[in-house]
């Protein structure tokens, strides 16, 4: 793939600027690197393997189980100097290759313990092989804080053992020397301070002979001279040789440890190059985060289908500046090869062009874009671009010559896996010779069975493209009201330039725009104005279309509501009965644990008791066992017990399609009984002697009398008086 798609296409597509917003998720300076290196694959197998670690680690988002952090130092030039032989490197530069090993251990690790999460990016860190013993070795060695350790050999523990006791001992006598000088009055406030990272004596300048040592300065003014004690010079020169031999024995271990850890190196490389890659497809992962990327289905069937495509360059830029990026929807297949786009100037043909060309190219180079996901394509040996202005000052040639020059490459080029992007096709000639002659080259891509998209203004073309059975005219939708581009793409109709129309709309005086249309000939202006009306036309149909679209989308979601009502009655009804065929059990139970009971009450026979109880729990212990079988052992058993169950499952769903359609008749008859009764009781006139009881209370009483509205309620030991509405009849007098 890689080698026939030119730099060229890179530079029209803009790829480097998708490459540089790529970059800017890396973590390392060296994975940022490898980012501006991203080619197309040359091998189908590798760019699917890229593709699927992007779309693994992209799906490690929404994880729970989170990749771990993979950021690292660059050893590389560390890893170069242990390759000398006899070389070193300083403690700080062993600690970051310790941290490298560590680091790529511990993703090791992680992903074999959730390699069913992350298949793709377990094979890739499986080829690189597990080793503690280089963070070993220089963990012995190196302290975390970047120090030789004591006991990192016998000699450097003796020899820091004897510079801490010297260092005692210079200590002890410049505080001897302090204490005799400061009794004799010699020093100066101050006393002491430090020079050479050495403790001197403060003396005053009248006492400098006085005090017994070496002169090592004194103060701007004069006044105080600073000198080391004799006590302490002896001690110094010690001090001096034992850390120049622990600074050659550290030298010494250094150079143990690079000898031990030198063998390693081709590993080390190996680690550098696992986690750049890594970084570089975390990189990518975060960067189709940011886009709504993803990874459509890639099909061997020659097709392109990018629904919902984005251009990820301006919708990153409109996104920032809030301004909404309108998607289109493409397809090219075996009956729709070629795609000849028209319509007015910034109406977004450019745009579109180098969309679907920038997402093809993407996904080739093992990045996820920003489609639909039942979007779907395949892949294309050979991508050709003849996008822009690309008139050659240093080959003195003209646009025209440029792009013939390019022509002449692409017919050199094209075959049945080529997809060819041309904007502006045909222009830069004379309009009728230079239309005519990109006629026949579009010919020549058709015979050659290539997919493409162009771009045009010529009549020519779109009338060709009509004429063509597997091109298909295509145009940028244009609101005449408001003279602004819709940039969106419709496919199936050539679509009008609106010249006049967008000249009008940039405050070109409308008398002028009159005096061109009669320059035009009548013919062109005819069918401008037929394409024109066409267009407007399919604007009405499409937003018709929109319409019952929406329409027929809330009535499938109110089906969808139905539906889900009606499941949960079902589980409702299910409940009830499994409660009803619990409480009638229990209830039996009851009954028959009640009966035990009564008769031993009046016999007072404890054995009969419990004769009758056991025989009563075997009972229900053979009805149980016939209800719940023991699970049978043959498999001809088990077949039988499936068939079983599945005409029980069909069994049981019929009766519970009579019980509900039952239980919905038993309340509709009942909701009717209820109106009946209410309205007997509402047309009821009450009489003396009907038995009654209030509306809200249990208590039942008789009429003695009724007065106007009022009825005064005999309850035996008691009367009461009460309104006749709030009364309900028990039972009529007879």
């Amino acid at each position: 793939m890689k080698k026939n798609i030119s730099e060229k296409t890179l530079q029209d597509l803009e790829f480097a600027k998708v490459l540089e917003q790529v970059s800017e998720f890396c973590i390392s300076e060296l994975g940022r690197n490898a980012v501006g290196t991203i080619e197309p694959y040359e091998d189908t197998e590798e760019l699917f393997f890229e593709l699927y670690l992007v779309n693994e680690y992209l799906a490690s988002f929404q994880n729970e189980n989170r990749i771990p952090n993979h950021g690292f130092d660059n050893i590389t030039d560390s890893i170069k100097r242990l390759t000398i032989e006899n070389s070193y490197l300083e403690p700080d530069a062993f600690l970051k290759i310790a941290s490298v090993t560590e680091t790529v251990n511990e993703q090791k690790k992680f992903l074999t313990k959730f390699k069913d999460y992350y298949p793709t990016l377990f094979k890739l860190s499986e080829e690189i092989e597990f080793t503690t013993f280089v963070s070993d070795a220089i963990g012995k060695i190196i302290t975390s804080y970047g120090e030789i350790a004591d006991n990192a050999s016998p000699t450097l523990k003796q020899i820091r053992k004897d510079i801490n006791e010297v260092r005692g001992k210079i200590s002890g006598s410049f505080s001897k020397a302090l204490s005799s000088s400061l009794a004799s009055g010699y020093l100066d406030d101050i006393k002491e301070t430090i020079i050479d990272n050495q403790r001197v004596l403060a003396v005053l300048a009248m006492h400098r002979r006085k005090v017994k040592g070496s002169l090592l300065g004194s103060s701007k003014s004069g006044n105080i001279v600073y000198i080391a004690p004799q006590a302490t010079l002896s001690y110094s020169r010690e001090l001096q040789n034992l850390l120049y031999d622990e600074k050659q024995e550290v030298i010494k271990i250094l150079r143990a440890l690079a000898e031990e850890v030198r063998p390693y190196t081709p590993l080390l490389e190996e680690y550098i190059s696992f986690l750049v890659h890594l970084d570089v497809v975390a990189a990518k992962a975060k960067y189709a985060n940011a886009i709504n990327g993803l990874l459509p289905k890639i099909t061997k069937k020659k097709k392109i289908y990018f629904r919902d495509a984005f251009h990820p360059i301006l919708w990153r830029k409109n996104t920032q500046q809030g301004i909404e990026t309108i998607s289109q929807t493409l397809e090219l297949n075996e009956k729709q090869q070629i795609i000849v786009i028209s319509g007015p100037n910034a109406g977004g043909k450019s745009i579109t062009l180098k969309t679907i060309g920038l997402l093809q190219l993407m996904l080739q180079s093992g990045l996820l874009i920003p489609v639909h996901e039942r979007s779907e394509t395949t892949l294309f040996s050979t991508i050709l671009t003849d996008i822009g202005d690309n008139q050659s000052i240093e080959n003195q040639l003209s646009t025209y010559s440029y792009r013939l020059k390019n022509m002449r490459y692409f017919l050199r080029k094209c075959n049945d896996s080529t997809l060819f992007l041309i904007d502006e096709f045909g222009t830069g000639s004379d309009p009728e010779l230079g239309g005519a002659l990109a006629e026949i080259f579009l010919e020549e891509f058709y015979k050659q069975q290539s997919f493409g998209i162009i771009t045009t203004h010529y009549a020519n073309l779109k009338v060709l493209a009509n004429e063509l059975e597997n091109v298909t005219n295509a145009n940028m939708q244009f609101n005449e009201r408001t003279l602004e581009p819709m940039y969106k793409l419709f496919i199936g109709q050539a679509g009008s330039s609106f010249t006049f129309e967008v000249a009008q709309k940039n405050g070109i005086p409308f008398s002028l725009i009159n005096r061109a249309k009669k320059r035009v000939e009548s013919e062109k202006v005819r069918l401008d104005k037929t394409i024109s009306k066409l267009q407007k036309e399919r604007n009405r149909l499409q937003k018709t279309s929109d319409t019952l679209e929406k329409q027929k989308s809330k009535e499938q979601e109110h089906l969808e509501s139905l539906q889900e009502k009606e499941l949960k009655i079902r589980e409702k009804l299910e409940g009830f009965q499994e409660l009803y065929d619990n409480n009638q059990r229990m209830l039996t139970l009851g009954r028959r644990i009640n009966e035990l009971l009564n008769k031993y009450f009046q016999t007072n026979n404890k054995k009969e008791l419990s004769t009758n109880f056991f025989k009563w729990v075997a009972a229900e212990k053979t009805k149980y066992t016939k209800r719940n079988p023991p699970i049978k052992k043959t498999k001809t058993e088990k077949v039988k017990e499936k068939e079983i169950a599945e005409k029980q499952k069909e069994a049981i769903k019929k009766v519970e399609q009579e019980v509900l359609q039952k239980v919905v008749k038993v309340r509709e008859e009942k909701k009717e009984e209820a109106k009946k009764i209410a309205k007997e009781k509402a047309d009821y006139i009450f009489k003396t002697g009907d038995r009654v009881r209030l509306v809200d209370g249990n208590a039942v009483g008789t009429i003695d009398k009724i007065e106007k509205k009022n009825a005064f309620i005999n309850y035996g030991l008691f009367t009461t008086k009460t309104s006749i509405e709030k009364l309900e009849l028990v039972q009529k007098a007879k």
